[in-house]
């Protein structure tokens, strides 16, 4: 008896167990993320620097994650439109993009509501502090006579350029005479249709500085129609050794840059801002985005989630005071 009892345990035990199979069949044959495409969000147009950098990013994440990343650039209303665009994107993990350091002042102007704090940031991927040009025919030789100069000169008298009013480039200066202990506007700003007019205007004397990042003026740079006397930042751009900090020369902590860094939609879950983000940190280690990024001179700097987000937190707050000090801010 006891083992007619044995057997039938024993088949009982075999067909649960086949039964726990069976159930645990589909859970095991679910598709794993990603399963289908992705999209990549650029919010500036096509050919451009953030334009390259999202298709490199999306190109080595591609690789790592076995399924096409599709970038797409939604222009228009000086970044809101492709911003607005990731921040509604459904959280499902197929749907991420680029943020740019509009972010950090769009909402500033009233431009828009988001904020950083509008996206899960997942992995900051470049910076571009800008550097201080003056053309090749320029008395000043280092940062510390131009310093010197624009202290010297009554107000107005110098102008600069390299954006539009608000841009990025001319809350660099802001920031920068701030520091020096100037009014915002010691320095005249001319609003240019981007960094490229305006080293134009500088090699052709119509202007006596332009601040944007060095490797928007390498062109005329290597022309030896322009040099770069400084850069806004903690520490030298290994594409630029010889170019000092502002620290270095003149003691002065200021740094600020325009950056790109990819974000999710609030929501996404966990497990897949995760994955996303750790296929981003191989992308940047990776030798591809390493020799084509210095190919271009542009700025490496990784952050992850947490760093990202503080990043982000602490420059928002920093476009906020050089705004306010320029009169951009709405109130």
């Amino acid at each position: 008896m006891s083992g007619i009892i044995t057997r039938r345990n024993v088949l009982k035990g075999a067909a649960a167990a086949g039964a726990a199979g069976l159930i645990a069949k589909p859970a095991l044959g679910q598709a794993q993320y990603p399963s289908r495409p992705l999209t990549m969000v650029c919010p500036w147009g096509a050919g451009g620097g953030t334009d390259a950098t999202a298709r490199i990013v999306a190109q080595l994440l591609e690789k790592d994650l076995g399924q096409p990343v599709n970038v797409v650039n939604r222009t228009g209303g000086s970044g809101v439109v492709g911003h607005s665009a990731i921040a509604t994107a459904a959280p499902d993990g197929y749907n991420i993009g680029m943020l740019t350091v509009e972010i950090s002042m769009m909402h500033h102007q009233g431009l828009t509501d988001l904020t950083p704090a509008s996206y899960v940031p997942l992995a900051l991927m470049n910076e571009d502090p800008p550097g201080v040009q003056v053309s090749s025919s320029s008395p000043h030789k280092d940062i510390k006579a131009l310093a010197a100069a624009i202290k010297a000169a009554p107000p107005g008298k110098l102008k600069a350029s390299g954006t539009g009013q608000g841009g990025i480039w001319h809350l660099a200066l802001v920031g920068w005479l701030v520091a020096m202990g100037l009014k915002p506007d010691h320095v005249a700003w001319v609003p240019s249709n981007g960094a490229a007019p305006g080293m134009q205007d500088l090699a052709a004397g119509g202007i006596d500085i332009v601040t944007c990042s060095v490797p928007e003026a390498r062109a005329m740079i290597d022309a030896g129609k322009a040099k770069s006397l400084a850069i806004m930042a903690t520490e030298r751009n290994p594409q630029f050794k010889e170019v000092p900090t502002l620290n270095e020369s003149l003691g002065i902590h200021y740094s600020v840059g325009a950056w790109r860094g990819i974000a999710g939609p609030k929501g996404l879950p966990a497990d897949i801002q995760a994955k996303l983000a750790g296929s981003l940190k191989k992308a940047f280690e990776s030798k591809d985005y390493q020799d084509f990024m210095n190919s271009r001179g542009f700025g490496m700097k990784y952050a992850d989630r947490a760093d990202f987000g503080k990043f982000m937190d602490e420059g928002d707050k920093a476009m906020a005071s050089a705004m306010k000090a320029a009169g951009l801010a709405k109130a």
